[in-house]
């Protein structure tokens, strides 16, 4: 069975166990992808919590590259970088430095002891670490792209809500919660009281932004994340009168969407790779 069948016969379920077999499906691939690209610089301190940690990754001897920066998903609660022998989630840095960028992915701070909004005031620390570092790794610091999935998408709108004028060249939002939905119970720890989940919510910021998007949802995403991708497509064309970047991902899932970036299918890759250059 191909992996797009697999992925197909899980649905759009969530959990530990899809989490781990969509895993099982690119660790070979990856792997190789770990051997060929390690680690440049890693755990650079951008912050003083013991999660403001991001790793570096670069395959060409340059400067003024552009910088990718990574936010992983995991439901507030899990995730991490990534390392040598954890390919998920540094597979997307060690992605972009193989197309010729400075990749980077990072740690933020996490339930139990993370509450609204201190995930989006992660990312808007790690940009301005970068802003001030990137250029001693052979980055551009005008030229930084953060992408983020799941939780890692909320937490880059959030940015977008606190520091409007974040300043970073484009966003790349994966299967992200904009406000287009009800509040999900298992997601009230991190956002506080379903009264205050509206005003919490970067709807606004997302759609008003003037940075460049690219959005994307996959095939097999619940319907939640589905409803708010086209939810931000359909307000964003109304406000714009066109509608930002974006795709949805055939033959993938929740999981599996930013998980494969890296292997043989080069789908997602490609449309980030070309908009990070377009920006």
């Amino acid at each position: 069975m191909s992996a797009s069948d697999t992925i197909a016969a899980m649905g759009s379920a969530l959990g530990p166990q899809v989490l781990e077999a969509c895993g099982a499906l690119f660790d070979a691939e990856q792997r190789e992808l770990a051997a060929r690209v390690p680690v440049l610089t890693a755990d650079c301190a951008y912050g003083p919590h013991d999660r403001h940690r991001l790793d570096l990754y670069r395959t060409v001897a340059d400067h003024d590259l552009p910088v990718v920066l990574f936010v992983h998903g995991g439901g507030f609660r899990l995730g991490d970088k990534g390392d040598a022998g954890s390919w998920q989630n540094a597979a997307v840095a060690r992605t972009m430095a193989e197309a010729g960028f400075l990749g980077a992915a990072m740690n933020y701070r996490l339930l139990p002891d993370a509450r609204w909004p201190q995930g989006g005031e992660d990312v808007v620390a790690a940009v301005e670490w970068l802003r001030n570092n990137a250029s001693d790794h052979g980055g551009d610091p005008a030229r930084i792209v953060v992408v983020g999935t799941s939780a890692g998408a909320v937490h880059i709108a959030t940015a977008l809500k606190r520091r409007p004028d974040l300043p970073v060249a484009g966003v790349v939002l994966l299967s992200g919660l904009y406000g287009y939905t009800l509040l999900d119970a298992k997601d009230e720890p991190y956002y506080g009281p379903n009264e205050d989940y509206d005003a919490k919510m970067p709807r606004e910021a997302v759609a008003s932004t003037g940075i460049p998007l690219f959005v994307c949802c996959a095939q097999y995403d619940p319907p939640r994340f589905q409803a708010e991708f086209l939810g931000l497509m359909a307000e964003r064309l109304e406000r714009h009168g066109v509608m930002p970047n974006g795709m949805i991902l055939s033959g993938h899932n929740h999981y599996s969407m930013a998980m494969h970036i890296g292997t043989a299918d080069r789908r997602l890759t490609d449309e980030i790779v070309a908009f990070v250059r377009s920006v």
